[in-house]
């Protein structure tokens, strides 16, 4: 694609021959004479005078940096990721239901819309135009799939579950399974039906082998724009802010609610029943115990060192408490002997 071109279509200030052609984009250190590549920190500017990239995309602190042509742009790796969607399109899928798929003759499939071979599409449900359901997906009865979603081999969506436009079920997926609800009654557990729905806003992607648990009485709703890493958990009638970023291994318990924009690190526990303000980043492997209401940065993490200082480490933090006291009860001693009130 010429340099041109793609400041056409995605903006930017263009410093260099317009008709130069980028192939594919590649990292810095790698990148040839017909690739593009991206700087997106001063961290990585000195490579610009080694690199044999055709040209670069690059931030306003470093316009002059270099000579090669160049797309100048106020967030380069915002750019980068538009700019690699452009040269490495998603394969297309042909309109039209495979003669080996099984859709129910009352479900609704816009004519635009892909079904492949070995697909389910249940009584009722709805499949907005130009929606892709790959071999082995299923749809619920009375699900609603929007315009433009795409649902990978062997994702599930179950019943009475509402999807918005251009959303990514990704492998394995699971939308709308029972969340965790059981009763202690005698000693023995008794399930709680779960008769809420999933509900997923617009441009909603959810990686592979991740779940999102239908509500108990109401829904559990994934908003706008959300998107969720692979192996994450959502508990019932979890509710996630727009914008908000999960990463892998996440686990949500439920009816919790978090904020619009917050991004949860990897492998972080979050407690059921709180609720976290917009704006809040939850480091790697974090477990929040109670509602955040501030927005920041929060972190849990035991700092990781020798396993036999941790050791030892480990089992002073047993004795806090004990060691505050005695500590207390010094400083009052102190205070005793120095002749003042304590």
């Amino acid at each position: 694609m010429k340099l041109g071109e793609i400041v056409a279509r995605l903006g930017g200030e263009l410093i260099g021959p317009a008709d130069a052609e980028a192939t594919r984009i590649v990292p810095l250190d790698r990148a040839g004479p017909d690739e593009i590549a991206f700087v997106s920190g001063p961290k990585h500017a000195r490579l610009l005078d080694t690199t044999e990239a055709g040209a670069l995309i690059l931030g306003p602190d470093l316009r002059d940096a270099t000579s090669r042509p160049r797309i100048v742009c106020v967030n380069p790796y915002a750019y980068f990721a538009r700019v690699s969607a452009l040269l490495h399109p998603v394969p297309t899928h042909g309109a039209g239901v495979d003669p080996a798929a099984m859709v129910m003759h009352s479900a609704e499939v816009h004519s635009s819309a892909s079904i492949g071979a070995g697909a389910t599409v249940g009584k009722g449900a709805h499949i907005g135009a130009g929606a892709v359901v790959e071999s082995g997906a299923r749809v619920g009865e009375g699900t609603v799939i929007g315009a433009d979603c795409h649902l990978h081999a062997n994702a599930v969506v179950y019943h009475s579950c509402v999807l918005g436009n251009r959303v990514v079920l990704h492998s394995g997926a699971v939308i709308g399974a029972d969340g965790f609800g059981v009763a202690m009654d005698e000693g023995r557990w008794v399930k709680i039906p779960q008769v809420g729905r999933v509900v997923l806003g617009d441009d909603v992607e959810i990686g592979a082998n991740s779940t999102v648990d239908r509500g108990t009485l109401d829904d559990t709703v994934i908003e706008e724009g959300v998107k969720i890493d692979n192996q994450v958990q959502i508990g019932h009638n979890c509710r996630i802010g727009a914008h908000t970023a999960i990463a892998a291994c996440a686990g949500i318990a439920g009816s919790t609610r978090v904020g619009r924009r917050c991004r949860i690190g990897g492998a972080a526990m979050i407690q059921g029943h709180i609720d976290i303000c917009d704006d809040v980043v939850v480091s790697a492997a974090t477990a929040i115990m109670k509602s955040i209401l501030r927005p920041g940065t929060y972190t849990s993490i035991y700092p990781f060192q020798e396993h036999r200082h941790w050791i030892r480490n480990a089992a002073h933090l047993r004795h806090m408490d004990a060691l505050a006291k005695q500590l207390k009860a010094l400083e009052k001693r102190l205070l005793e002997l120095e002749g003042k009130r304590p």
